[in-house]
């Protein structure tokens, strides 16, 4: 009897998706309606700055920046762990699997806590529609099944879900654009888009707030694989999301605070928080304001969705290079990763029954699962992710000296320089303000246990990866072993496929 390849039982489906629909991957976990309901009021109150949408455009263009060296990077390296082979690629594979560990943390932490607002929202728009009472972990695991079913089916099939999702995400926050402009009771002010609104004291705050808006941006590249054309897609993608994301999040913040008024969309933030959004529509229409609440719902349920995916591909691409143990690069007949979907589905649950359990009599009351599970997991996960953005366009700078000198400097040098600049600045800016990002609703440890179970990931990860190369444990898709040098331009490099190294003008 002929057995299967094993290359064929740790591949996953090639070919399956395109530019749009790796943009809607993209902007589903960025979550648009999420942003405009929960981040931006929360960066108006935080921050007591009008000047939000500036921030958006800053923060959007260090992104941007960032953008050019990693899209460039992606269309000469697949691979479904982006960060664990970008960094390996420019600066060893022992950083490279430190950032590996580090990104499967932040990705895990990011997706499980959003089970916490998730399960608060949908059990509070049930609740005013019906007047039913539902417990927020019975919605969150109504939820956590469907993205489990969704995670394991074809990549395409979850693809066209978030498509329908973001779209309707896209038509709500324009529709609450447009009525914040035709509303607009102190007139269609630019106060907030003065710079005195932006560069002054809570600068620092305002940007660490405007960054879990772009949180998600950067996983374009882990469906490198099952792109259908890797050399263009993820590029164009990435870089289609980061334009639209930074301008839609800067327009629909402006005409939030010229709908509900300048002189008191601070005030009012500070007082509502992320009910804002539902209170102002409200006032003119309650009815609306209840559909709102549901669609804010559904687009949490988007960004689960992508946060699994994501997650999910990186068990898959750890234990196709031998980090973690090879079962994890088990694909099903979808060609999806099921085990890194089933480990993702099983840490969730274990982390959302906990969190479950302590909110029982908590004094914090309906508010328990945002409060903790959401603020706590996610504003790590978002430190995580920014920190590796960081080293990563260090990869990035060096990848290219080495292997594409013929590139324009700006893509080579100066763009990656700038980003890199730009987020090791964000990351101590959040590191400087993460007690005022998680609130005082858990020990004081808080401040530092978060950020340190994010960067100890990254020092296991170190420590484990200097384990394994020193034993000859990491291979390639081929099961060839891995030296752990910087790569040099052969692909033949923790699980990435062979494929030519396509030609592109620099």
């Amino acid at each position: 009897m002929t057995q299967t390849p094993h290359v064929e039982e740790t591949s996953l489906k090639t070919g399956k998706l395109g530019t749009g629909a790796v943009a809607f991957m993209i902007i589903a976990a960025s979550a648009p309606l999420t942003v405009l309901a929960g981040g931006t009021p929360t960066s108006y109150a935080v921050s007591g700055l009008l000047g939000v949408p500036l921030g958006f455009l800053a923060f959007g263009l260090i992104i941007g920046l960032f953008a050019i060296g990693y899209g460039r990077m992606s269309a000469y390296i697949r691979n479904s762990g982006a960060f664990y082979e970008y960094v390996s690629q420019g600066l060893g594979l022992r950083q490279g699997i430190a950032a590996a560990i580090l990104a499967l943390v932040s990705y895990n932490l990011m997706q499980i806590g959003l089970y916490g607002i998730f399960g608060f929202s949908a059990s509070a728009a049930i609740a005013a529609m019906t007047g039913v009472v539902i417990p927020w972990w019975v919605t969150g695991g109504a939820a956590w099944l469907l993205v489990g079913l969704l995670g394991m089916s074809n990549i395409d099939f979850s693809a066209k879900v978030l498509a329908i999702l973001v779209t309707i995400e896209f038509i709500v926050v324009i529709g609450a654009s447009i009525f914040g402009f035709a509303t607009a009771p102190e007139g269609i002010s630019t106060a907030p888009l003065a710079p005195d609104q932006f560069l002054t004291g809570g600068i620092g705050v305002l940007l660490a707030f405007t960054m879990a808006a772009f949180m998600g941006f950067e996983s374009g590249a882990i469906y490198s694989e099952e792109a259908k054309d890797p050399e263009r897609t993820i590029s164009r993608a990435t870089n289609i999301a980061v334009i639209v994301v930074a301008l839609f999040y800067a327009v629909s913040a402006w005409a939030m605070a010229v709908g509900i008024g300048p002189s008191q969309v601070i005030d009012q933030a500070r007082e509502y928080g992320p009910d804002l959004l539902f209170v102002w529509i409200g006032q003119h229409s309650p009815a609306i304001a209840n559909l709102v609440h549901v669609l804010f719902a559904t687009s949490i349920l988007a960004a689960l969705l992508a946060f699994h995916n994501a997650a999910a591909r990186y068990f898959f691409a750890l234990g196709r290079s031998g980090v973690l143990p090879e079962v994890f690069a088990k694909t099903g007949k979808s060609g999806a990763p099921i085990v890194g979907s089933g480990a993702q589905s099983v840490l969730s649950l274990l982390v959302v029954a906990i969190f479950a359990i302590a909110g029982l009599g908590s004094e914090l009351g309906e508010l328990f699962p945002v409060l903790t599970l959401f603020t706590w997991f996610t504003n790590a996960a978002g430190f995580g992710i920014v920190f590796l953005m960081a080293v990563t366009s260090i990869a990035v700078i060096r990848w290219a000296k080495e292997h594409h000198p013929d590139f324009h400097p700006f893509v080579r040098l100066v763009a990656p320089a700038l980003a890199a600049a730009g987020l090791a600045v964000v990351t101590v800016l959040i590191l400087m303000n993460f007690d005022i990002m998680i609130g005082d609703t858990g020990p004081a440890a808080l401040v530092w246990v978060m950020p340190g179970v994010v960067l100890g990931s990254g020092l296991i990860g170190l420590i484990w990866g200097e384990f394994l190369l020193k034993r000859g444990r990491i291979r390639s898709v081929d099961g060839e072993l891995d030296t752990g040098d910087v790569v040099s331009e052969s692909d033949e490099r923790i699980g990435a496929p062979k494929t030519p190294t396509p030609t592109l003008n620099p």
